[in-house]
Protein backbone atom coordinates (compact mmCIF):
# COMPACT_ATOMS: atom_id res chain seq x y z
CA UNK A 1 0.00 0.00 0.00
CA UNK A 2 1.07 3.43 -1.03
CA UNK A 3 1.21 6.28 2.18
CA UNK A 4 -0.91 9.21 1.92
CA UNK A 5 0.33 12.35 -0.13
CA UNK A 6 1.47 15.27 1.85
CA UNK A 7 -1.44 17.34 1.06
CA UNK A 8 -3.24 15.28 3.87
CA UNK A 9 -0.79 17.59 6.04
CA UNK A 10 -1.93 21.12 6.81
CA UNK A 11 0.23 22.16 10.02
CA UNK A 12 -1.23 25.27 11.39
CA UNK A 13 1.60 28.15 12.07
CA UNK A 14 -0.57 29.52 15.50
CA UNK A 15 0.86 30.47 18.44
CA UNK A 16 1.24 27.32 20.43
CA UNK A 17 0.91 27.19 24.38
CA UNK A 18 4.21 25.48 25.52
CA UNK A 19 5.20 27.25 28.52
CA UNK A 20 8.34 29.11 26.79
CA UNK A 21 8.53 32.70 27.06
CA UNK A 22 8.73 34.90 23.77
CA UNK A 23 11.91 36.75 23.89
CA UNK A 24 13.04 38.11 19.74
CA UNK A 25 15.97 39.47 19.40
CA UNK A 26 16.88 41.49 16.26
CA UNK A 27 20.41 43.27 15.87
CA UNK A 28 20.10 47.02 15.05
CA UNK A 29 22.41 48.96 13.28
CA UNK A 30 21.67 52.08 15.50
CA UNK A 31 22.75 50.56 18.87
CA UNK A 32 24.90 47.88 17.10
CA UNK A 33 23.70 45.57 19.56
CA UNK A 34 20.87 42.77 20.11
CA UNK A 35 17.81 45.08 20.84
CA UNK A 36 14.39 42.81 22.67
CA UNK A 37 11.50 43.26 20.94
CA UNK A 38 8.59 44.29 23.22
CA UNK A 39 6.20 41.41 24.45
CA UNK A 40 3.29 39.65 21.80
CA UNK A 41 1.05 41.76 20.86
CA UNK A 42 3.18 44.58 20.80
CA UNK A 43 2.47 45.93 18.26
CA UNK A 44 5.17 45.76 15.57
CA UNK A 45 5.24 48.56 13.10
CA UNK A 46 7.70 47.68 9.82
CA UNK A 47 8.76 50.01 7.24
CA UNK A 48 11.30 48.63 4.61
CA UNK A 49 12.27 50.32 1.55
CA UNK A 50 11.30 48.60 -1.38
CA UNK A 51 12.50 49.05 -5.47
CA UNK A 52 13.08 51.86 -7.58
CA UNK A 53 11.11 50.77 -11.09
CA UNK A 54 12.76 51.75 -13.80
CA UNK A 55 13.20 48.85 -15.24
CA UNK A 56 12.78 44.73 -14.59
CA UNK A 57 13.69 44.10 -10.84
CA UNK A 58 17.18 42.27 -9.91
CA UNK A 59 16.93 39.71 -7.82
CA UNK A 60 19.11 41.13 -5.42
CA UNK A 61 15.73 43.15 -4.35
CA UNK A 62 14.10 39.77 -3.57
CA UNK A 63 16.14 39.69 -0.25
CA UNK A 64 14.62 42.34 1.83
CA UNK A 65 11.14 41.25 0.49
CA UNK A 66 11.49 37.73 1.17
CA UNK A 67 13.28 38.73 4.37
CA UNK A 68 10.32 41.34 5.55
CA UNK A 69 7.39 38.83 4.26
CA UNK A 70 9.34 35.92 6.38
CA UNK A 71 10.07 37.96 9.69
CA UNK A 72 5.89 39.51 9.16
CA UNK A 73 4.74 35.53 9.28
CA UNK A 74 7.06 34.72 12.27
CA UNK A 75 6.17 37.73 14.33
CA UNK A 76 2.50 37.16 13.96
CA UNK A 77 2.88 33.22 14.19
CA UNK A 78 3.94 34.57 17.63
CA UNK A 79 1.31 36.32 18.32
CA UNK A 80 2.50 39.52 17.50
CA UNK A 81 -0.08 42.49 15.98
CA UNK A 82 2.46 43.24 12.82
CA UNK A 83 1.75 45.85 9.95
CA UNK A 84 4.42 45.74 6.98
CA UNK A 85 5.25 48.95 5.31
CA UNK A 86 6.99 47.93 1.64
CA UNK A 87 7.34 51.05 -0.12
CA UNK A 88 7.64 51.57 -4.37
CA UNK A 89 9.67 54.37 -5.00
CA UNK A 90 8.47 55.70 -8.58
CA UNK A 91 9.77 59.43 -8.15
CA UNK A 92 13.38 59.29 -9.04
CA UNK A 93 16.70 60.32 -11.23
CA UNK A 94 16.73 56.92 -12.45
CA UNK A 95 13.23 56.78 -13.55
CA UNK A 96 13.71 60.24 -15.92
CA UNK A 97 16.83 58.45 -17.21
CA UNK A 98 15.32 54.87 -18.18
CA UNK A 99 12.47 56.62 -19.40
CA UNK A 100 14.62 59.32 -21.99
CA UNK A 101 16.38 56.45 -23.12
CA UNK A 102 13.56 54.42 -24.13
CA UNK A 103 11.24 57.45 -25.09
CA UNK A 104 8.72 57.34 -23.16
CA UNK A 105 7.17 58.99 -20.44
CA UNK A 106 8.34 58.97 -17.06
CA UNK A 107 5.10 58.41 -15.55
CA UNK A 108 4.35 56.02 -18.00
CA UNK A 109 7.44 54.01 -17.16
CA UNK A 110 7.14 54.03 -13.40
CA UNK A 111 3.53 52.66 -14.11
CA UNK A 112 4.71 49.48 -15.94
CA UNK A 113 7.53 49.04 -14.56
CA UNK A 114 5.17 49.09 -10.47
CA UNK A 115 3.53 46.46 -12.82
CA UNK A 116 6.26 44.36 -13.44
CA UNK A 117 7.60 44.50 -9.58
CA UNK A 118 4.45 43.22 -7.80
CA UNK A 119 4.20 40.46 -10.87
CA UNK A 120 7.32 39.30 -9.91
CA UNK A 121 6.89 39.75 -6.13
CA UNK A 122 3.68 38.15 -6.43
CA UNK A 123 5.19 34.98 -7.72
CA UNK A 124 7.26 34.25 -4.56
CA UNK A 125 4.27 33.04 -2.94
CA UNK A 126 5.20 34.95 -0.07
CA UNK A 127 1.66 37.46 0.02
CA UNK A 128 2.35 40.77 0.04
CA UNK A 129 2.69 43.35 2.47
CA UNK A 130 -0.20 45.27 4.42
CA UNK A 131 0.59 48.32 2.43
CA UNK A 132 2.67 49.19 -0.43
CA UNK A 133 2.81 53.10 -1.13
CA UNK A 134 3.87 54.82 -3.93
CA UNK A 135 6.23 57.78 -3.66
CA UNK A 136 3.78 59.42 -6.71
CA UNK A 137 0.61 59.36 -4.34
CA UNK A 138 2.43 60.63 -1.26
CA UNK A 139 3.65 63.97 -2.62
CA UNK A 140 0.85 66.22 -0.02
CA UNK A 141 2.43 64.71 2.68
CA UNK A 142 5.83 65.13 1.58
CA UNK A 143 5.08 68.92 0.89
CA UNK A 144 4.16 69.22 4.06
CA UNK A 145 7.02 67.64 5.72
CA UNK A 146 9.26 69.83 4.11
CA UNK A 147 7.56 72.60 5.44
CA UNK A 148 7.82 71.85 8.58
CA UNK A 149 11.42 71.28 8.86
CA UNK A 150 11.48 74.76 6.99
CA UNK A 151 9.37 76.04 9.90
CA UNK A 152 12.21 74.84 12.19
CA UNK A 153 14.94 76.50 10.42
CA UNK A 154 16.12 72.76 9.07
CA UNK A 155 15.80 73.15 5.98
CA UNK A 156 15.78 76.09 3.33
CA UNK A 157 15.33 76.85 -0.55
CA UNK A 158 18.07 77.60 -2.80
CA UNK A 159 16.39 78.30 -6.87
CA UNK A 160 13.62 76.38 -6.26
CA UNK A 161 15.47 73.54 -4.60
CA UNK A 162 14.89 72.60 -0.97
CA UNK A 163 17.90 71.23 1.15
CA UNK A 164 18.62 69.57 4.81
CA UNK A 165 20.82 71.61 6.92
CA UNK A 166 22.88 68.66 8.12
CA UNK A 167 24.68 71.20 10.66
CA UNK A 168 21.78 71.44 12.47
CA UNK A 169 21.52 68.02 13.14
CA UNK A 170 24.07 67.02 16.07
CA UNK A 171 23.25 62.94 15.11
CA UNK A 172 24.05 62.87 11.83
CA UNK A 173 26.52 60.07 10.82
CA UNK A 174 25.40 58.03 14.06
CA UNK A 175 23.48 55.24 12.03
CA UNK A 176 25.97 54.53 9.22
CA UNK A 177 29.46 55.76 11.03
CA UNK A 178 30.34 57.55 7.69
CA UNK A 179 32.84 60.07 7.77
CA UNK A 180 33.42 63.51 6.56
CA UNK A 181 34.39 62.67 2.92
CA UNK A 182 31.17 60.56 2.69
CA UNK A 183 28.69 63.20 3.86
CA UNK A 184 30.26 65.97 1.80
CA UNK A 185 30.08 63.51 -1.80
CA UNK A 186 27.07 62.76 -1.98
CA UNK A 187 25.29 65.49 -3.32
CA UNK A 188 27.55 67.91 -5.38
CA UNK A 189 25.64 70.67 -5.82
CA UNK A 190 26.43 74.72 -6.12
CA UNK A 191 23.46 75.72 -4.60
CA UNK A 192 23.91 74.27 -0.74
CA UNK A 193 24.81 75.98 2.05
CA UNK A 194 27.13 73.05 2.74
CA UNK A 195 28.55 70.81 0.89
CA UNK A 196 26.67 67.99 3.18
CA UNK A 197 23.24 69.03 2.96
CA UNK A 198 20.72 66.86 0.95
CA UNK A 199 18.12 67.63 -1.19
CA UNK A 200 14.11 67.64 0.04
CA UNK A 201 12.96 69.08 -3.43
CA UNK A 202 14.50 69.76 -6.30
CA UNK A 203 13.00 71.53 -9.05
CA UNK A 204 11.97 70.82 -12.49
CA UNK A 205 14.83 70.60 -14.82
CA UNK A 206 14.43 70.35 -18.56
CA UNK A 207 14.75 66.93 -19.45
CA UNK A 208 12.09 65.86 -16.36
CA UNK A 209 8.57 65.54 -18.14
CA UNK A 210 6.86 65.22 -15.26
CA UNK A 211 6.46 67.43 -11.84
CA UNK A 212 4.36 68.44 -8.98
CA UNK A 213 3.24 71.86 -7.76
CA UNK A 214 5.07 72.95 -4.16
CA UNK A 215 5.40 76.44 -2.73
CA UNK A 216 8.86 76.11 -4.03
CA UNK A 217 7.88 75.91 -7.56
CA UNK A 218 7.21 73.06 -10.03
CA UNK A 219 9.67 70.02 -9.01
CA UNK A 220 9.70 67.00 -7.16
CA UNK A 221 10.60 65.33 -4.04
CA UNK A 222 14.57 63.91 -3.02
CA UNK A 223 14.69 60.44 -2.44
CA UNK A 224 15.25 60.73 1.14
CA UNK A 225 12.17 62.41 2.15
CA UNK A 226 9.96 60.33 0.28
CA UNK A 227 10.44 57.51 2.93
CA UNK A 228 10.14 59.63 5.69
CA UNK A 229 6.30 60.57 4.71
CA UNK A 230 5.28 57.78 3.25
CA UNK A 231 6.49 55.30 6.87
CA UNK A 232 5.23 58.64 9.28
CA UNK A 233 1.78 58.26 6.95
CA UNK A 234 1.21 54.79 7.71
CA UNK A 235 2.92 54.09 10.61
CA UNK A 236 3.20 57.01 12.66
CA UNK A 237 6.19 59.34 13.77
CA UNK A 238 7.05 56.04 16.31
CA UNK A 239 7.46 53.05 14.79
CA UNK A 240 9.73 49.34 16.13
CA UNK A 241 11.27 48.69 12.75
CA UNK A 242 12.84 50.12 9.44
CA UNK A 243 14.94 47.63 7.08
CA UNK A 244 16.36 47.50 4.03
CA UNK A 245 19.69 46.24 2.13
CA UNK A 246 22.89 47.56 3.66
CA UNK A 247 23.94 49.76 0.48
CA UNK A 248 20.71 51.91 2.05
CA UNK A 249 22.60 52.50 5.25
CA UNK A 250 24.28 55.71 3.79
CA UNK A 251 23.04 57.99 2.50
CA UNK A 252 19.52 56.78 2.48
CA UNK A 253 18.68 55.61 5.61
CA UNK A 254 21.45 57.95 7.43
CA UNK A 255 19.35 61.67 5.40
CA UNK A 256 15.61 59.71 6.50
CA UNK A 257 16.51 59.21 10.50
CA UNK A 258 17.98 62.78 10.54
CA UNK A 259 15.20 64.88 8.94
CA UNK A 260 12.30 62.75 11.21
CA UNK A 261 14.27 63.01 14.26
CA UNK A 262 15.39 66.70 14.48
CA UNK A 263 10.91 67.33 14.44
CA UNK A 264 11.88 65.68 17.23
CA UNK A 265 10.24 62.36 16.91
CA UNK A 266 11.50 58.94 17.63
CA UNK A 267 11.19 57.99 14.19
CA UNK A 268 12.10 53.97 14.19
CA UNK A 269 13.83 52.30 16.97
CA UNK A 270 15.44 49.19 15.19
CA UNK A 271 17.52 49.25 12.28
CA UNK A 272 17.60 46.08 10.07
CA UNK A 273 20.33 45.97 7.06
CA UNK A 274 20.28 43.21 5.44
CA UNK A 275 23.26 41.78 3.60
CA UNK A 276 23.76 42.07 -0.27
CA UNK A 277 23.88 40.00 -2.96
CA UNK A 278 27.09 39.61 -4.30
CA UNK A 279 28.25 38.41 -7.69
CA UNK A 280 32.05 37.89 -7.32
CA UNK A 281 33.09 39.79 -4.93
CA UNK A 282 30.75 42.88 -6.23
CA UNK A 283 27.65 43.58 -4.98
CA UNK A 284 24.89 43.28 -7.54
CA UNK A 285 23.44 46.28 -9.00
CA UNK A 286 21.64 47.36 -11.97
CA UNK A 287 24.48 50.18 -12.18
CA UNK A 288 27.69 47.93 -11.91
CA UNK A 289 25.86 46.16 -15.37
CA UNK A 290 26.20 42.32 -13.57
CA UNK A 291 22.53 41.56 -13.19
CA UNK A 292 20.37 38.84 -13.08
CA UNK A 293 16.12 39.94 -12.92
CA UNK A 294 13.79 38.32 -10.39
CA UNK A 295 11.99 37.11 -13.25
CA UNK A 296 14.96 34.93 -14.70
CA UNK A 297 15.66 33.15 -11.77
CA UNK A 298 11.89 32.59 -10.92
CA UNK A 299 11.47 31.46 -14.53
CA UNK A 300 14.57 29.29 -14.38
CA UNK A 301 15.04 27.95 -11.14
CA UNK A 302 11.98 28.08 -9.49
CA UNK A 303 10.64 30.34 -6.75
CA UNK A 304 11.37 27.60 -4.02
CA UNK A 305 14.93 26.82 -4.91
CA UNK A 306 15.11 30.87 -4.61
CA UNK A 307 13.83 30.94 -0.92
CA UNK A 308 15.77 28.35 0.34
CA UNK A 309 18.94 30.10 -1.01
CA UNK A 310 17.80 33.12 0.67
CA UNK A 311 17.07 30.64 3.92
CA UNK A 312 20.80 29.20 3.83
CA UNK A 313 22.37 33.13 4.34
CA UNK A 314 22.27 35.19 7.77
CA UNK A 315 20.01 38.24 6.80
CA UNK A 316 22.93 40.08 7.84
CA UNK A 317 25.74 38.88 5.60
CA UNK A 318 26.45 39.49 2.39
CA UNK A 319 25.42 36.07 0.06
CA UNK A 320 26.99 34.72 -2.88
CA UNK A 321 25.18 34.66 -5.85
CA UNK A 322 26.02 31.46 -8.36
CA UNK A 323 24.42 28.67 -9.76
CA UNK A 324 26.34 26.12 -7.77
CA UNK A 325 24.84 28.07 -4.73
CA UNK A 326 21.49 27.72 -6.74
CA UNK A 327 22.15 24.14 -7.76
CA UNK A 328 23.04 22.62 -3.80
CA UNK A 329 19.44 25.09 -3.00
CA UNK A 330 17.61 22.59 -5.63
CA UNK A 331 19.25 19.40 -4.51
CA UNK A 332 17.49 20.40 -0.79
CA UNK A 333 14.54 21.15 -1.66
CA UNK A 334 14.46 17.77 -3.75
CA UNK A 335 15.61 15.94 -0.42
CA UNK A 336 12.83 17.82 1.59
CA UNK A 337 10.26 16.70 -1.30
CA UNK A 338 10.97 13.04 -0.81
CA UNK A 339 11.11 13.47 3.14
CA UNK A 340 7.42 15.00 2.89
CA UNK A 341 6.96 12.13 0.55
CA UNK A 342 7.56 9.34 2.86
CA UNK A 343 5.06 8.42 6.30
CA UNK A 344 6.53 9.84 10.02
CA UNK A 345 9.15 7.51 11.12
CA UNK A 346 9.72 9.71 14.09
CA UNK A 347 6.48 11.76 15.88
CA UNK A 348 8.70 13.62 18.81
CA UNK A 349 8.18 17.60 19.20
CA UNK A 350 11.11 19.87 19.64
CA UNK A 351 9.52 22.64 17.58
CA UNK A 352 11.46 24.88 19.80
CA UNK A 353 14.57 24.31 18.35
CA UNK A 354 13.38 26.58 15.28
CA UNK A 355 11.93 28.95 17.33
CA UNK A 356 14.83 29.42 19.55
CA UNK A 357 16.66 29.65 16.03
CA UNK A 358 14.30 32.58 15.29
CA UNK A 359 14.23 34.36 18.39
CA UNK A 360 18.17 34.36 18.18
CA UNK A 361 18.27 37.68 15.61
CA UNK A 362 16.49 35.70 13.07
CA UNK A 363 19.49 32.71 12.45
CA UNK A 364 18.00 31.10 9.26
CA UNK A 365 21.05 29.67 8.38
CA UNK A 366 20.58 27.52 11.85
CA UNK A 367 16.27 26.90 11.04
CA UNK A 368 18.44 25.65 7.83
CA UNK A 369 19.49 22.95 9.86
CA UNK A 370 17.28 22.07 12.21
CA UNK A 371 15.02 21.37 9.09
CA UNK A 372 17.53 18.98 7.43
CA UNK A 373 17.58 17.34 11.16
CA UNK A 374 13.82 16.87 11.23
CA UNK A 375 14.37 15.28 7.36
CA UNK A 376 17.28 13.14 8.28
CA UNK A 377 14.76 11.71 11.17
CA UNK A 378 11.70 11.25 9.19
CA UNK A 379 9.89 13.79 11.42
CA UNK A 380 7.60 14.64 8.56
CA UNK A 381 4.93 16.98 10.68
CA UNK A 382 7.57 19.42 12.16
CA UNK A 383 9.45 19.39 8.70
CA UNK A 384 6.33 20.62 7.06
CA UNK A 385 5.52 22.94 9.47
CA UNK A 386 8.73 24.75 9.01
CA UNK A 387 8.75 24.54 5.71
CA UNK A 388 5.44 26.06 5.48
CA UNK A 389 6.82 29.10 7.39
CA UNK A 390 8.65 29.93 5.21
CA UNK A 391 6.60 29.39 1.82
CA UNK A 392 7.74 26.15 0.79
CA UNK A 393 4.96 24.47 -0.54
CA UNK A 394 4.71 20.84 1.71
CA UNK A 395 1.45 19.13 -0.34
CA UNK A 396 1.79 17.65 -3.62
CA UNK A 397 -0.98 16.21 -6.09
CA UNK A 398 -0.13 14.06 -8.22
CA UNK A 399 -2.14 13.78 -11.95
CA UNK A 400 -3.93 10.52 -12.15
CA UNK A 401 -2.24 9.13 -14.87
CA UNK A 402 0.68 9.72 -12.03
CA UNK A 403 -0.70 7.73 -9.59
CA UNK A 404 -1.74 5.30 -11.80
CA UNK A 405 1.89 4.42 -12.69
CA UNK A 406 3.03 4.81 -8.88
CA UNK A 407 0.23 1.80 -8.02
CA UNK A 408 1.44 0.03 -11.01
CA UNK A 409 5.06 0.04 -9.93
CA UNK A 410 4.63 -0.54 -6.19
CA UNK A 411 2.91 -3.65 -7.28
CA UNK A 412 5.10 -4.80 -9.82
CA UNK A 413 7.98 -4.96 -7.07
CA UNK A 414 5.62 -6.28 -4.86
CA UNK A 415 4.91 -9.04 -7.56
CA UNK A 416 8.77 -8.80 -8.19
CA UNK A 417 8.04 -8.06 -12.01
CA UNK A 418 11.45 -5.51 -12.75
CA UNK A 419 10.27 -4.46 -15.54
CA UNK A 420 7.34 -3.58 -15.71
CA UNK A 421 8.42 -1.79 -11.88
CA UNK A 422 11.05 -0.15 -14.35
CA UNK A 423 9.37 1.20 -17.32
CA UNK A 424 6.55 2.78 -14.89
CA UNK A 425 9.48 4.86 -12.73
CA UNK A 426 11.07 5.90 -16.09
CA UNK A 427 7.90 7.26 -17.21
CA UNK A 428 7.30 8.85 -13.84
CA UNK A 429 10.43 9.99 -14.48
CA UNK A 430 10.16 11.67 -17.80
CA UNK A 431 7.40 13.88 -16.17
CA UNK A 432 9.42 15.29 -14.17
CA UNK A 433 8.49 13.54 -11.11
CA UNK A 434 10.45 11.39 -8.61
CA UNK A 435 9.77 7.69 -7.69
CA UNK A 436 10.95 6.49 -3.83
CA UNK A 437 10.54 2.99 -2.98
CA UNK A 438 10.10 2.09 1.14
CA UNK A 439 9.18 -1.19 3.05
CA UNK A 440 5.43 -0.07 2.87
CA UNK A 441 5.00 0.61 -1.15
CA UNK A 442 6.59 3.54 -3.73
CA UNK A 443 5.38 7.31 -3.11
CA UNK A 444 6.37 9.80 -5.86
CA UNK A 445 7.02 13.63 -5.55
CA UNK A 446 7.96 16.69 -7.98
CA UNK A 447 11.49 16.78 -8.53
CA UNK A 448 12.20 20.69 -8.40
Amino acid sequence: MGVPHARALRPSLALRDTGRTVSIRLHSTLSRRLEELPDPPGPIRMYVCGSTVYQRVHVGNSRPFVLAMWLRRWLKSRGYDVTLVHNITDVDDKVYEEAAKLGKGSRELAAEATGWFLQDTDDLGLGRPDVEPRASETIPEIVAFIEALLEKGLAYVSEGDVYFRVARYPDYGQLSGAQLDDMVAQEPNPLKEDPRDFALWKSQKPHEDAAWDSPWGPGRPGWHIECSAMAEKHLGPEFEIHGGGLDLRFPHHENELAQSRSRGYPFARIWLHNGMLELGEEKMSKSLGNVVTLRNVLDVWGREVLLLYHLSGHWRKPVDFTDDALESARTQLAGFREALALPEREAADDWERLEAALEDDFNTPEVLAVLHDWSSRGARGLLARGLELFGIATSFDAPADLESLRVRREEARASKDYAVADAARDEIEAAGWAATDYTGGTVIWPRP
